[in-house]
């Protein structure tokens, strides 16, 4: 059985270009504290990185501070902050702030005080997109970088979070985007690397792939590459829309993400739903990855104003660039077939 993948926003594979780059950086000896040539060596590579990934996401007049993951760069920037957000922002941000601004029934939210205050650019659950206010304290944009034009320049945020592995770069590295000036106390201690934030030896190999990654996400979303992807995601929302009257299309009012959809079946629990297309070789989630593995509703939709059980019954499907018609076609069959036993069983 050939399976396939429609869980990009939890990971995706890794480009050729990042695997090619972390091939060539396993050769290079060298620490890049070193002062020698081959200290210099990886430290070029690291430079490097750090500007594809500033160029990648607008951000040239900005610092790219590595860290081993997005979540470690929401931490840093959050840490011993007094700042607000929504119930919607991931699991990480959520960590470090008070969830208490308003979320309306499509998912947006209001932001009042932006100086204190953190959105994220898109979410991962719904792939519903947020503007962004002038000033605002930090936003997440590790679903958004790399599917949708985003340019921290003139983005409005102070700081943002974005991870490699969401675009085709390695797990294990992320980075923290910050407008200089801003005030950012280290939590890791020790040598002094990436500009004295954040201590310990950089992982020259991921972050040579994450630059290349970045590097090349950059080049799809300027060509357009994600439009057809957004044409497949609607091909797959309408098939299921017209073979099941019982599913609810969460976020189809708003501007998204080109490659989620998210649909809730009342009664149908979420993990069930991914339990029976994992078995007939599909990969979804039933919700954001460091969550889905808890039985629970979502939190994002229960903030949208879902109840319960709505909130409980939801699936995330999220396409990647390789994700043909067929795929979504093979899926829509799939889900339609155990849809229906579900509704006979019920009745």
């Amino acid at each position: 059985m050939n399976r396939i993948y429609l869980d990009h926003n939890a990971t995706t594979p890794l480009r050729p270009e990042a695997r090619a780059a972390m091939i060539a950086a396993m050769d290079v000896v060298g620490n890049p504290s070193s002062v020698h040539a081959e200290g210099r060596a990886a430290k070029a590579l690291v430079e490097r990185a750090r500007y594809q990934v500033a160029e990648a996401c607008g951000a040239e007049g900005a610092d790219v501070i590595f860290t081993s993951s997005a979540t470690e760069a929401a931490a840093l920037a959050c840490r011993g902050k007094d700042l607000q957000g929504s119930d919607i922002e991931h699991d990480a941000v959520i960590a470090w702030i008070k969830a208490d601004l308003p979320v309306d029934t499509y998912g947006r939210v209001s932001v009042t005080d932006p100086v204190r205050s953190v959105l994220q650019v898109a979410n991962s659950e719904t792939g519903v997109l947020q503007d962004l206010p002038d000033n605002l304290a930090m936003t997440d944009a590790t679903q958004a970088f790399g599917k949708v034009p985003f340019a921290f320049d003139t983005c409005g945020a102070r700081m943002a979070l974005v991870s490699a592995h969401k675009l085709g770069g390695p797990k294990g590295i992320g980075a923290l985007v910050v407008r200089r000036g801003t005030e950012i106390a280290a939590q890791i201690r020790g040598g002094g690397q990436e500009m004295g934030r954040r201590s310990g030896t950089e992982n020259v190999i991921a972050i040579a792939g994450f630059g290349a990654a970045a590097q090349a996400a950059a080049r799809d979303v300027a060509s357009g590459a994600w439009e057809s992807v957004a044409h497949f995601r609607n091909i797959l929302e309408t098939a299921l829309a017209g073979g099941s009257n019982n599913t609810i299309f969460v976020g189809i009012e708003n501007q998204r993400l080109p490659n989620t959809l998210c649909c809730a079946t009342p009664g149908w629990k979420g993990e069930t739903q991914v339990m029976q297309m994992d078995l007939a070789g599909f990969a979804i989630s039933a919700g954001s990855a460091c969550s889905s593995g808890k039985v629970r509703a979502s939190r994002v939709l229960r903030a949208m104003g879902y109840d319960e059980a709505t909130a409980a019954s939801a699936i995330r499907v999220s396409l990647g660039l390789e994700t043909t018609e067929t795929d979504v076609l093979r899926f829509a069959d799939a889900w339609l077939t155990k849809e229906k036993k579900h509704r006979a069983r019920a009745a």
